[in-house]
C-alpha cells in the first residue's frame, strides 16, 4: 500500500542505476530551521520515494517529526537505510545478491554524518550474518547515541515504541 508523506517534509533518494536497490532515503523536515540527523537502519525498502511513503516511513515520519516523542524533538533530518538495499514489498528473503554493492559504505556514511542511530529492523529479523556486519560497522561509532524499536515500524504504535540499544 501507498502512503503520503506527511506535510513539511523534502524528500530525497539515492537509487542504483538500475533501479532495483534502494540505498538511501533522506527526509527532512522543512519547518525547522536546524536539528539533529537521525539515521534509521531497516531490513529493506519497499516503495517509498520522493513522491511517496510507504507504512513504514509514513509511521516514522509522523513518530518523529509529528509526535514530540523524546528523544526526537530536536530532529531535523531522518536518513533511512537498511540491511538489504533490494527493493522488495512482500516475502523478502535477504541473500548477499540483495544487498547491494554500495550498500555498505553508504550505511556507514550515514551513521558517521548522523547524531543517533535507530535500529528499526523489527524483533523477527532473522538475518544474523548481515545484522553481525551492521553492528560491527556500529562499533566504530562507539559515541553514538543507539536506540531501538520494539517492533518493526509497519507495526508500530507511537506509545513505548523506541528503547536503548545494546549489542
Amino acid at each position: 500500500m501507498i502512503h503520503k508523506h506527511i506535510p513539511d517534509v523534502l524528500v530525497k533518494a539515492k537509487f542504483s542505476d538500475c533501479k532495483k536497490f534502494r540505498y538511501q532515503l533522506t527526509i527532512e523536515n522543512t519547518s525547522k530551521t536546524s536539528g539533529n540527523t537521525l539515521c534509521v537502519i531497516m531490513q529493506n525498502p519497499s516503495v517509498a520515494n520522493v513522491k511517496f511513503a510507504d507504512k513504514s516511513v509514513q509511521f516514522l515520519e509522523k513518530l518523529i517529526f509529528e509526535k514530540e516523542v523524546e528523544p526526537f524533538r530536536n530532529v531535523k533530518t531522518i536518513i533511512v537505510v537498511n540491511l538489504f538495499a533490494y527493493i522488495q514489498t512482500n516475502s523478502f528473503l535477504g541473500s548477499a545478491d540483495k544487498i547491494g554493492k554500495e550498500n555498505d559504505s553508504i550505511v556507514r556514511h550515514a551513521i558517521e554524518v548522523s547524531d543517533m542511530v535507530l535500529i528499526a529492523w523489527g524483533k523477527t529479523n532473522s538475518y544474523s550474518e548481515r545484522r553481525n556486519v551492521i553492528h560491527a560497522i556500529l562499533k566504530d561509532y562507539p559515541k553514538k547515541r543507539l536506540l531501538k524499536t520494539r517492533i518493526h515500524p509497519s507495526r508500530g504504535t507511537y506509545k513505548d515504541f523506541i528503547e536503548p540499544y545494546s549489542f
